[in-house]
């Protein structure tokens, strides 16, 4: 194909619909009618020579070819989308900029509602897009500008990935409020029933390094990949499960829940926003780092390191 025959907003209508899966979603996303969407994507067949999406039971399921053009493709709108926002500055009640951003399941539960609520409220035109990244990928995506920041407890990122320190959190063995284990022995721990969530990125890996180091053997009675649905589980079962403190505070508040500290001692997250010092200088990244670090941060500070 001919790179001068592409129109950019054809560009958006692909991103769009590969994001929503439906015609009438990326429609509603763009602000376009349904007959808009499906004419672009008629020409993107045209011009690509390729079905790109096939209509199954659960959406619009994209091609091989879609599928190996969309993170290229995701990218480059990112980083157009953030060259054409720098300015000489950024008005939060003014802007209508889209911030990309990466935080793990466990990590949206505790973060993502404050900064929503915030970010509504001071910059009612700004968008927020949480994107999932296998780890291995963080440091590209936001060196690409592919996302804006990162969140969590991520220690493989190094130079030129930029942080700024939020908290050390430890970790917490949470269960159901009338759970029969009052006070979690080593030998409790062990004859106990355990979730695991295979946490996909992230440094929570040092929970397993430190049973192993003090000869704890787990009996993992469910693995699942994602933590969300593990609350639901714990409500109706024995089964415990660790996780950072924070979290398990905000599940003990809705009065369903308990949470004791576990038999042997874990090395507490290191909590972080992280950036690529490509767009430190970014006054709209400048800011979103701001609210995070004010929403989270225990002693706020800006230094990054």
């Amino acid at each position: 194909m001919n790179v001068a025959d592409l129109d950019l907003n054809l560009l958006r209508v692909f991103d769009a619909v590969l994001h929503e899966r439906t015609v009438t979603a990326a429609a509603g996303r763009l602000r376009l009618t349904q007959p808009a969407v499906s004419n672009a994507l008629g020409r993107l067949r045209a011009l690509f020579g390729d079905p790109l999406f096939v209509r199954t039971a659960s959406g619009m399921e994209p091609t091989p070819f879609a599928r190996g053009v969309a993170e290229p493709v995701r990218q480059a709108l990112a980083l157009l989308e953030t060259a054409l926002a720098h300015g000489p500055g950024f008005d939060p009640a003014s802007a209508s900029r889209t911030f990309r951003f990466y935080m793990s399941d466990v990590g949206q539960v505790e973060f993502l509602p404050p900064i929503v609520e915030r970010v509504q409220r001071v910059a009612p035109g700004v968008k927020l897009e949480a994107v999932a990244v296998d780890l291995e990928d963080i440091a590209d995506a936001l060196g690409s500008g592919a996302l804006d920041v990162a969140v969590g407890f991520l220690p493989a990122l190094g130079a030129p990935i930029s942080r700024r320190p939020l908290f050390r959190d430890p970790y917490l063995c949470l269960m159901r409020a009338d759970h029969p284990i009052e006070r979690l022995t080593k030998k409790k721990f062990i004859e106990a029933s355990h979730a695991l969530v295979t946490y996909r990125a992230g440094g929570h890996r040092v929970i397993e390094e430190a049973l192993e180091r003090a000869g704890v053997a787990r009996r993992i009675a469910l693995r699942v990949p994602h933590f969300t649905v593990v609350p639901m589980v714990l409500e109706r079962t024995d089964l415990i499960l660790t996780l950072p403190a924070r979290v398990a505070r905000l599940y003990e508040r809705r009065g369903r829940f308990k949470s004791l500290p576990p038999p042997v001692p874990i090395p507490h997250a290191e909590v972080a926003v992280y950036w690529h010092e490509r767009f430190a200088a970014d006054p709209g990244n400048a800011w979103l780092r701001q609210q995070v670090a004010e929403l989270f941060a225990d002693r706020p500070s800006t230094q990054a390191v």
